[in-house]
């Protein structure tokens, strides 16, 4: 089979597609014939080698968290899925990039069939880090929150997610997605110089939280904006979260199948959208890479086999 492997850290052109043995499931795993699986600004940070301490890499390294797809062999002690079932799921290996993945059953729901398979495949990573940061925050119905970087693959779950909460949200993006976020009930505040007044202005009263999808500054605004550090949450600016005493919360803190179902849930009754930037087949990897590390995509970039 095909798949994404790196033998040693750094820039987008140490990833290549290769062929590799299609792997075999143990009695307790399933193999998934993969349909989609989105890319996430994380995993160029592994791969750069900047989170070697805390997640090292053993080459060659494979990569990818989220997918979606059909299970084609099924181990022996598995007893709640079966061959032919359409599953949303998540690996702990770094192995979604490529045609076939194993999986654990505890790491998989059922598809249905109102996701699509490009949502599906991107739901796992931004939809439990942006389930986590909105819990962080404690949000009750009509507080005021900020939201940095409100169009891109997490910020635009956790802007939907807030609004499900019954906030009110505002979302700081490029104009081009301001249409995007207004259709979604946020309100749209442009980057800029003139932010911090065009923020407390959409406001018109106290910001009760703030979330950080950006890093650059955002964490020291939401203090100055008069944000209690209890009520902020970053997911990507340890450094300001270290000296301001905010919180980090994020994929990891709800990283379950049962937050997948949650989310998949959301998704089936309409209260939720993953917006899909582009899709790449899986031979294009770089490119795709190359897109999302420009950091001005509006939701997700997919990769399809």
């Amino acid at each position: 089979m095909k798949a994404v492997k790196f033998n040693n850290y750094g820039g987008i052109d140490v990833l290549n597609v290769v062929d590799v043995p299609q792997p075999v499931p143990g009695k307790k795993q399933v193999l998934v014939k993969v349909k989609a699986a989105g890319i996430n600004p994380g995993e160029s940070t592994i791969r750069e080698g900047k989170m070697a301490d805390q997640w090292p890499s053993t080459f060659p390294s494979g990569e990818g968290s989220d997918f979606a797809g059909v299970i084609t062999q099924v181990g022996t002690d598995v007893t709640n899925f079966k061959e032919g079932d359409e599953v949303i799921g998540f690996s702990n290996e770094r192995a979604s990039h490529a045609e076939f993945v194993l999986a654990e059953p505890s790491n998989l729901i059922k598809r249905s069939e109102k996701i699509s398979w490009a949502e599906a495949g991107s739901l796992f990573v931004v939809g439990t880090t942006a389930y986590a940061a909105v819990k962080a925050i404690a949000l009750q119905a009509g507080d005021t929150v900020v939201v940095s970087a409100a169009a891109g693959g997490v910020g635009s779950v956790i802007v939907q997610l807030a609004k499900n909460a019954g906030a009110k949200v505002i979302g700081v993006a490029s104009k081009e997605n301001h249409e995007w976020l207004s259709t979604h009930g946020i309100i749209p505040v442009a980057y800029g110089n003139e932010m911090e007044e065009d923020i407390k202005k959409a406001a018109g009263g106290k910001i009760d939280a703030f979330i950080d999808a950006f890093g650059k500054g955002y964490v020291a605004l939401a203090i100055k904006l008069g944000v209690a550090p209890e009520k902020i949450d970053t997911i990507i600016d340890f450094e300001a979260a270290q000296k301001y005493g905010v919180k980090t919360d994020g994929n990891s803190k709800a990283a379950t199948a049962e937050v997948l179902a949650e989310l998949a849930q959301l998704m089936e009754n309409g209260q939720l959208e993953i917006p899909i930037a582009k899709i790449y087949p899986l031979t294009e990897v770089r490119e795709a890479y190359r897109e999302i590390e420009k950091r001005h995509t509006h939701g997700k970039i997919v990769l399809v086999p």
